[in-house]
């Protein structure tokens, strides 16, 4: 077998890079390949190499986007959260009604959750390292202000006197219903599960069954 000179190697895969993209364009696709990842090899085996060659960039150039890992598993994370946060904005300003509201939330996390599982993963099901290195402080602040977005919401339910229990307890119970699902499906994908519609809208209906009042 014939031997590629060095030279000419340097050059191939130079060449195979990918060009270079607006600024905006190539930071997303690096956040969605550091999501994949991070999810795959987990934190401490990702490497900005890694990263760098799945979206062709070298190791230099990405460096001109984010200063470390950290520093980009921080922008999946808050990216989610935000999202998450706009999403809650958008269904308090469509409907008034409280009951409606807390429907549709609890659809729009679930919802999230599928579509975006990795980065999901990251900013729910976070380990102790990826949780010190910006999931957990986007978790205190970001996912602070999401989850107290919806647990008003309950609190307007309650004030109705729709509820059987204690707003707080209620608001932690929904929202913990709703993650087990999304997060056993996501993670669990080689267990045999029923239609995936069919457990969220049941998951849903139990818990609004159980919880509110006729």
């Amino acid at each position: 077998m014939a031997t590629v000179p060095h030279d000419t190697a340097i050059a191939w895969a130079r060449s195979a890079r990918k060009p270079r993209g607006e600024g905006h364009s190539r930071r997303a696709e690096i956040l969605v390949a550091a999501e994949r990842i991070f999810v795959e090899h987990g934190y401490e085996g990702a490497t900005i190499r890694k990263i760098a060659d799945e979206v062709g960039l070298s190791s230099t150039a990405l460096y001109i986007h984010f200063a470390d890992k950290e520093a980009i598993l921080q922008e999946i994370c808050r990216t989610a959260f935000e999202t998450l946060i706009a999403t809650n904005r958008d269904i308090l300003e469509a409907t008034s009604a409280p009951e409606d509201r807390l429907r549709r939330m609890l659809a729009a996390y679930v919802e999230f959750g599928f579509a975006n599982p990795n980065a999901y993963r990251l900013i729910y099901l976070t380990r102790p390292l990826e949780a010190r290195d910006g999931a957990e402080t986007a978790a205190q602040n970001l996912g602070a202000e999401l989850f107290g977005s919806f647990a008003d919401v309950v609190e307007q339910v309650a004030i109705a006197g729709r509820l059987r229990t204690d707003a707080k307890v209620a608001a932690q119970v929904f929202w913990a219903g709703v993650h087990g699902i999304v997060s056993l499906i996501i993670t669990k994908p080689y267990f045999p599960w029923a239609d995936r519609d069919a457990l969220v809208q049941t998951m849903t209906d139990a818990l609004l069954e159980g919880l509110l009042t006729s």
